[in-house]
C-alpha cells in the first residue's frame, strides 16, 4: 500500500512496497560500492567543513550518485543530504542521505563506515538502509516488511538485564560524566563501535543498544524503521520517538526505559548531560 502526495494521511501509516524497499537498498549499496574507489588511498584529499567535520571527494561523489539515481527513478521525491543540503518535505516523500557515515574513520582506513539512505513520508521513516561497503553487508528495512540483513531476516536480542549488555556509542566525549557513570554502575559493557555500525549491531542482535547523545538528522533517519522492524525501539535521548532531535537511542526494547533513564537523570538533577 502506498499514499500519493496530496492524499490525506490515514490513521495507520502505509506499509512500504517491497519494490520500493529494494530500490532504496540497491541505490544505497551502489553508492557504498562507489566509495571503495577512495577507501585506503594515501592520497585521499580531505577538507574541513564549517562545523569542524571532515569531508572527502568520496563523500561528495557518493551523494551525487544517489541524487542522480533518485532523479532518474523518483523525480517527484525531495532529497536532503549531508553534503548538498535540501529540506524534508512535510507533505510528500524525502530521501535523506549520509554518503559516508563515519568519515573520520574512513579517512584513516577504518572499515566500519556506512552509507545511509532513508526514505521518509508524512508518517516518518518509511524505508531505512545501512550499507557497510568494506564488510559487504546491507541492512534494509521497510515499514511493515521486516528488517533484512542481506537475504535473511534479523531481530534484536532478548536480553532483559542491563548488566552484561553490550552498549555502543560513537564518542564518550558526548556523554556527561553522570550519564557514563550511571550506565557503568549498571554493569553494561560500554564500547565505541559507533556511528551506523553501532545501530547495525543492535538491529542484528549482536549488541543490546546504541547511544548517540549528539548527532545529525542524516545519521538517524534510517534507524526508527530499522529498529522497529527488527523488534527493537528507537527514540531520542529523552525518550521521544523522533529522529530529527539530533540524538538517538536504539535498543532491543527490553532495556530502553532503563537506558533512557540513565541518560536523562543527570539533566533532571540540574547537571548538563
Amino acid at each position: 500500500m502506498s499514499v500519493a502526495p496530496g492524499d490525506a494521511p490515514s490513521d495507520d501509516p502505509p506499509s512500504a512496497d517491497e519494490g520500493l524497499v529494494a530500490a532504496v537498498r540497491d541505490i544505497a549499496a551502489a553508492a557504498g560500492s562507489l566509495t571503495l574507489r577512495w577507501f585506503g588511498r594515501r592520497d585521499l584529499g580531505v577538507t574541513w567543513k564549517r562545523d569542524g567535520t571532515e569531508v572527502t571527494e568520496a563523500d561528495r561523489a557518493a551523494e551525487r550518485f544517489v541524487r542522480e539515481r533518485i532523479g532518474e527513478q523518483f523525480p517527484d521525491d525531495a532529497v536532503f543530504g549531508e553534503e548538498e543540503g535540501g529540506s524534508i518535505r512535510p507533505d510528500g516523500r524525502t530521501w535523506i542521505v549520509d554518503p559516508i557515515d563515519g568519515t573520520r574513520g574512513f579517512v584513516r582506513g577504518v572499515p566500519l563506515y556506512a552509507t545511509l539512505v532513508a526514505l521518509v513520508d508524512r508518517h516518518g521513516p518509511l524505508v531505512g538502509v545501512i550499507d557497510l561497503p568494506v564488510l559487504g553487508h546491507t541492512l534494509a528495512a521497510g515499514r511493515g516488511s521486516g528488517c533484512w540483513l542481506d537475504d535473511h531476516r534479523c531481530r534484536v536480542t532478548d536480553r532483559s538485564a542491563l548488566r552484561g549488555a553490550l552498549v555502543n556509542t560513537s564518542d564518550f566525549a558526548t556523554f556527561g560524566a553522570p550519564q557514563f557513570d550511571a550506565l557503568r554502575s549498571c554493569g553494561a559493557m560500554l564500547r565505541t563501535w559507533g556511528d551506523a555500525y553501532g545501530y547495525f549491531l543492535a538491529a542484528t542482535g549482536q549488541a543490546e543498544a546504541m547511544i548517540d547523545p549528539v548527532c545529525e538528522v542524516w545519521d538517524l533517519a534510517p534507524m526508527p524503521v530499522i529498529m522497529a522492524e527488527a523488534g527493537g525501539t528507537f527514540t531520542d535521548v529523552a525518550g521521544r520517538p523522533e529522529y530529527r532531535n539530533r540524538s538517538g537511542i536504539a535498543t532491543n526494547g527490553l532495556l530502553h526505559a532503563e537506558i533512557v533513564e540513565a541518560m536523562r537523570a543527570p539533566q533532571e538533577n540540574g547537571r548538563v548531560g
